[in-house]
């Protein structure tokens, strides 16, 4: 039976792609040919070009200079290696920062001078015509290449904080429009009698970033990043008048950075401006060696898998990076199939040889400063091997996930303005919201809970049994009421402390706490205070799941309709509760009065999957051990295991009767196998699933 599936499988000619970013400017000497031939040695079938290199190709204005570009293009196109071309506009050369000072960059500390990337004002007509020659042209030059199967657009492109006088008159634009050029109507929204900021005329519009206000600041935030989008929607238009059928165009998004991939990004609404590509690409960072637990490599793919819901592109990741990021024996082929897993259909390094000048010289790539053979690039030979020769079972897959984190932009720039870690004005550098979306994200996934991550306001709510919405400060009554019918339709919700206290503009609502959600979740309350040295305790069928530390913020819960699930362990506060269950309808909601520390969260996670019968074989595996299910595209269920540890580990084989891709031996339900240390299987199916499996 397996045979039969494997010769209709192996008909499958759509590939995997497994690349690097290849600087041919920045090689200190040519050596293209030596390159391709260990591209190839590693089955690497695509590279990206093209995105840093505005000065070589225009190196005065006006002066146009391709030929290393075309030599790029031809010698891989010889080679049968696919290419994603660039467009260079996120970082200018130096004779437009010279003629053109007008153009550079105004945000929170001033005039940027020349010198780093993505110092300039993309808004700015003058940035606008001079792109757009530089785009056309190296569009042009590259679209008719039979070997070109996209363009990116810009880089890893955000706000930065702009705020030159354009975008504070834009801005002014955006309110007239949005508040129907009604001052009195602006000035009540946002509460903006407090300390006389009244606005009584638009000529007399106050500096935005020395505001107290936090409603007009977290409007000139969704502003900001509405800019993120026209600007890249601009930039997609002009390739698409160029591009042919099968290219796509794409920019590489980022995450918010803490040394590492973290959060949701908060200076572009990447949900909003996936719909102006074809296809999601994203750079994913992590920690490695001892640290590496998967999650960012989960995270971050099933935000961008979840942006269209479909396959999207891992357009950089790392393969030496820094000294404490290069990986241990099989880290690196690993992380590769774990991309691959979250639904990637392609893995990009940045990049393929280390940089021996400027910023990033010891941002390490795939092959050392010496450009020999290293125990990393040998590692890159095998997983190309294993891409090439898998392709057919894992190119183009699907999940189904019954499982959503619900994230929103504005709730984290409320946040940013309305803190909950130390006291409420002092402003920290890290997003507090990510902290939360990570505190609960990451517990999901140590218990094998494969999530998509969908954005407030989505029409997709009914698709999910079990809906996690952490912190929905800042939100309309609109989508509060959606969210009530949710529960109310059979939905099982769980909201953390803060959600529903204000509106969409940051207004706190007049209401008894937490406001249009407390009938769904049987709860009220009107005093919240900071926890010093209090723990909480789980009520009777649960007292043994809770006897926690709780940190930041604790609201002084009174269940009206729900029930008590825990209380607070204090002399004061004792008598309120700290996490409520409520029926609702043919649905339940759970609210979280506090911030719990990890081992809370996963405990009342357990409690919620079990008591909902969301709770299935894989979650009786926990972390080290990671399982991950897709649908591949041929209907057969494709399951991954990883071993995320220095041990060797002894699993346990959940699922129908299945082939092992990688040992090719038939294994049963219940059936244990060893997984060394950093190391995975992956095993296929002997059945088809219908559309809703």
């Amino acid at each position: 039976m397996f045979k039969i599936i494997f010769r209709r499988i192996l008909c499958n000619k759509k590939s995997l792609y497994y690349g690097v970013a290849y600087y041919y400017e920045y090689l200190p000497y040519d050596r293209l040919n030596e390159d391709i031939q260990m591209m190839k040695k590693a089955n690497i079938n695509l590279v990206r070009i093209g995105e840093s290199t505005w000065s070589t190709y225009e190196p005065q204005e006006g002066v146009f200079d391709f030929s290393s570009l075309e030599k790029v293009l031809k010698a891989m196109k010889a080679a049968d290696i696919k290419v994603i071309v660039g467009t260079p506009t996120y970082a200018i050369p130096t004779w437009l920062a010279k003629k053109y000072p007008e153009v550079m960059l105004r945000d929170l500390n001033g005039t940027k001078k020349y010198g780093a990337r993505q110092i300039f004002n993309y808004n700015h007509p003058t940035f606008r015509y001079l792109a757009e020659r530089i785009i056309r042209k190296i569009v042009e030059k590259s679209f008719n290449y039979s070997n070109v199967i996209g363009f990116q657009v810009d880089n890893e492109t955000r706000h930065f904080n702009m705020s030159n006088d354009d975008i504070y008159i834009a801005f002014q634009k955006y309110l007239k429009e949005k508040f129907h050029n009604d001052l009195n109507k602006l000035n009540y929204e946002l509460g903006l009698n407090y300390w006389s900021n009244r606005i009584n005329a638009w000529e007399d519009f106050p500096p935005i970033n020395s505001t107290i206000n936090g409603s007009l600041a977290i409007l000139f935030e969704e502003f900001k990043r509405s800019l993120v989008k026209d600007y890249l929607s601009w930039q997609t238009k002009i390739v698409n008048e160029y591009k042919k059928p099968h290219q796509f165009v794409t920019n590489n998004f980022d995450f918010e950075w803490r040394q590492q991939s973290f959060g949701i990004n908060a200076e572009a609404n990447h949900f909003d401006i996936s719909n102006c590509f074809d296809i999601t690409a994203v750079d994913i960072y992590h920690p490695s060696q001892d640290d590496l637990t998967g999650i960012e490599i989960a995270f971050c793919g099933d935000f961008a898998r979840s942006t269209k819901n479909k396959n999207y592109i891992v357009m950089e990741t790392e393969a030496q990076a820094f000294r404490h990021w290069t990986p241990y024996p099989n880290q690196l082929r690993l992380q590769a199939f774990s991309h691959i897993a979250s639904g990637a259909n392609t893995v990009e390094y940045w990049h393929w040889h280390s940089i021996h000048n400027s910023f990033e010289t010891y941002w390490k790539g795939l092959l050392s400063h010496d450009f020999q053979p290293n125990p990393i690039y040998n590692e890159s030979c095998i997983i190309g091997k294993e891409f090439k020769l898998l392709s057919p079972y894992l190119v183009n897959t699907t999940k189904k996930n019954k499982v959503a984190l619900l994230v929103s932009h504005n709730c984290l720039s409320a946040i940013d303005w309305f803190p909950y870690k130390g006291r409420l004005f002092d402003k920290t550098e890290e997003h507090q919201y990510n902290d939360i979306i990570r505190a609960y994200y990451d517990e999901l996934y140590k218990l094998n809970v494969e999530v998509d991550i969908i954005e407030l306001g989505t029409k997709k709510l009914n698709n999910y049994q079990f809906i996690i919405a952490p912190s929905l400060y800042s939100i309309s009554d609109e989508d509060l009421i959606t969210l009530n019918d949710y529960v109310k339709n059979g939905g099982i919700i769980l909201y953390s402390f803060r959600s529903g206290f204000s509106n969409e503009n940051a207004k706190v609502r007049t209401c008894v706490q937490p406001g249009i959600i407390s009938k769904a979740c049987g709860v009220e309350y009107n005093m919240f205070v900071e926890p010093q040295n209090v723990t909480i305790s789980g009520i009777d069928e649960l007292s043994s799941i809770f006897n926690e530390p709780i940190l930041y913020w604790m609201e002084l819960l009174t269940p009206t309709t729900g029930k008590s699930l825990a209380k607070y362990n204090h002399q004061y506060w004792g008598k309120y509760s700290a996490i409520t269950e409520n029926k609702f309808g043919k649905g339940t909601a759970y609210y979280v009065g506090t911030y719990l520390n990890s081992n809370s969260i996963n405990k009342l996670l357990t409690y919620i999957l079990k008591i909902n019968n969301l709770w299935t074989n894989r979650q009786n595996q926990v972390f080290p051990i990671i399982n991950k299910c897709l649908k591949n595209s041929d209907k057969y269920i494709i399951e991954f295991y990883f071993n995320y540890s220095n041990n060797k580990q002894s699993v346990i084989f959940n699922g129908d009767k299945s082939y092992s891709l990688l040992t090719n031996k038939i294994i049963n339900n219940n059936d244990i196998f060893t997984l060394n240390p950093w190391d995975f299987n992956i095993f296929i199916t002997n059945k088809k699933v219908t559309a809703n499996e």
